[in-house]
């Protein structure tokens, strides 16, 4: 398997999983602190690598003990885009988070061409373009919920655009940091870093009286962020960040989908979205978009392998 096709495997996995992601936040926020689910979800994740390479490569925990100044502040980075992200999600909805923590993917595209000089081609830039086209459209009726909000959710969106911010610095440094070092060893210290600075402001009493099935979700929670971020470390390391950045934007429409499910069976754990024919017109735009930008690089990849 080349590695191009490696990275969008892998990117793939990660907006698979980052689609569910704001969903279970929001049922988790209505019973635990928002840093205290944070928290959590760093100590599942963490808990679960270093058991691994405890048993696979004990020299991987090197790291934690030296780390470079790069992936200090890369943790710094993940470590407010994570809780910027949960309050963004706990003072607005699942699918509004989503909207304005796209910016994420976007500020990395940009880093991709400015920062690593990743060439782009006219395919991929109009492969782009549909693909906002595409977001403007799928969130049009989102962004109206912006004017008429109140100031707790004016604050959540503000919180999110943040974590954004924070994310793209984080994904950048990685690019750089994963060239040089594994996977592996980077995510324990970048799922360690967290654990200890929010470990002063969480509250573990409540957990413990939790049902559970509470705990059952703040496990799969944890075992999102390892799954997630371990694979978007290998696709930021087998293909260019540009390229990785458009496939993440997928996550939106799985969450969107799956909150129009929840929608149409009236649940009541979880708040509605609101979903019109534009929303679809928009998913539509920003698949095709994807399809565009990652056919383009494969066809450059396969006539590069034949010349050599």
């Amino acid at each position: 398997m080349q590695n191009h096709t490696k990275g969008i495997i892998y990117a793939s996995i990660t907006a698979f999983f980052w689609g569910f992601l704001p969903i279970a936040l929001k049922v988790a926020v209505s019973e635990v602190e928002p840093v205290t689910i944070v928290w959590f979800r760093f100590a599942v994740a963490f808990l679960i690598l270093a058991s691994w390479q405890a048993v696979k490569n004990p020299s991987s925990f090197k790291l934690i003990l030296k780390p470079p100044l790069l992936l200090v502040l890369a943790a710094l980075a993940l470590t407010w885009n994570y809780l910027g992200y949960m309050l963004g999600i706990h003072y607005t909805t699942p699918g509004n988070a989503q909207l304005f923590i796209q910016t994420g993917p976007i500020m990395l595209a940009i880093s991709g061409f400015v920062f690593f000089k990743e060439k782009i081609t006219r395919i991929q830039i109009i492969g782009f373009a549909i693909a906002i086209l595409g977001l403007s459209f799928f969130y049009g009726d989102q962004l109206s919920v912006f004017v008429d909000s109140n100031d707790n959710y004016n604050f959540g969106v503000i919180i999110t655009l943040t974590a954004a911010l924070a994310w793209a610095t984080y994904a950048a440094l990685q690019k750089k940091l994963v060239s040089k070092y594994s996977t592996e060893s980077l995510n324990l210290f970048l799922f360690a870093l967290p654990i200890i600075i929010y470990l002063p402001f969480i509250n573990l009493w409540p957990l413990l009286q939790l049902h559970w099935l509470w705990w059952l979700l703040l496990v799969f929670l944890g075992a999102n962020t390892f799954i997630a971020y371990t694979a978007l470390a290998e696709a930021l390391k087998y293909t260019d960040a540009s390229i990785v950045s458009i496939i993440i934007i997928i996550n939106p429409i799985i969450t969107f989908i799956t909150m129009g499910i929840l929608t149409a069976m009236d649940v009541s754990w979880v708040e509605h979205e609101h979903f019109s024919t534009l929303t679809i017109l928009g998913a539509s735009l920003v698949i095709m978009g994807i399809i565009l930008v990652a056919k383009k690089k494969r066809k450059v990849a396969n006539i590069s392998k034949e010349l050599k």
